[in-house]
């Protein structure tokens, strides 16, 4: 009996440059634009690199050999600032949160959002919207009428910080 005819298998090569070149073409495909939120993000990563590399310090990144001891403590002081904190809010929920403002990372918020002090402000409060709703027993809806100034500043400085980090990832780092 005659073994039917099976169709013919492309060679292994030709597969695995299929595969490549489809896999190519996935990679090079436009994206779209990216989230606001991941410019201002480069933008703060880009400008707290710059203050730690001006005082001489390596910028933290996740790798196999973590710096020692004494420089994760000189890196984390450069970053965040030390001493006592000079922005405090007490939330609706009775949480504290404190921030320095000689910090690198307080330096880049001055930068990109104009204001530190209502920076702080508006966004410790409009990131606790939720919290502050389960905490009052209420809909979230009626936190945020609770709280129009401050989800206003919240977007306007948003879009401040926006408007910066476009400018600021426009050009080479260093300038």
């Amino acid at each position: 009996m005659p073994r039917p005819r099976s169709r013919p298998r492309p060679p292994r090569a030709a597969a695995a440059l299929l595969l490549l070149l489809a896999g190519v073409a996935a990679c090079a495909a436009p994206q779209g634009p990216p989230h606001p939120d991941d410019l201002v993000k480069a933008a703060q990563l880009r400008l707290t690199d710059a203050c730690l590399t001006r005082q001489g310090l390596t910028p933290p990144r996740p790798g196999p050999t973590p710096p020692s001891e004494r420089e994760a403590l000189r890196v984390s002081d450069a970053l965040f600032g030390t001493g006592r904190a000079e922005l405090s809010l007490t939330l609706a929920t009775g949480h504290e949160i404190r921030a320095h403002t000689d910090g690198c990372l307080a330096a880049a918020h001055r930068r990109l959002y104009g204001d530190e002090r209502a920076w702080f402000r508006a966004s410790a409060v409009v990131n606790n919207l939720r919290p502050e709703a389960a905490h009052r027993g209420t809909d979230l809806a009626s936190v945020r009428r609770t709280h129009g100034a401050e989800i206003a500043d919240w977007e306007r400085m948003r879009a401040h910080a926006l408007r910066q980090a476009e400018a600021l990832l426009d050009r080479p780092p260093g300038r």
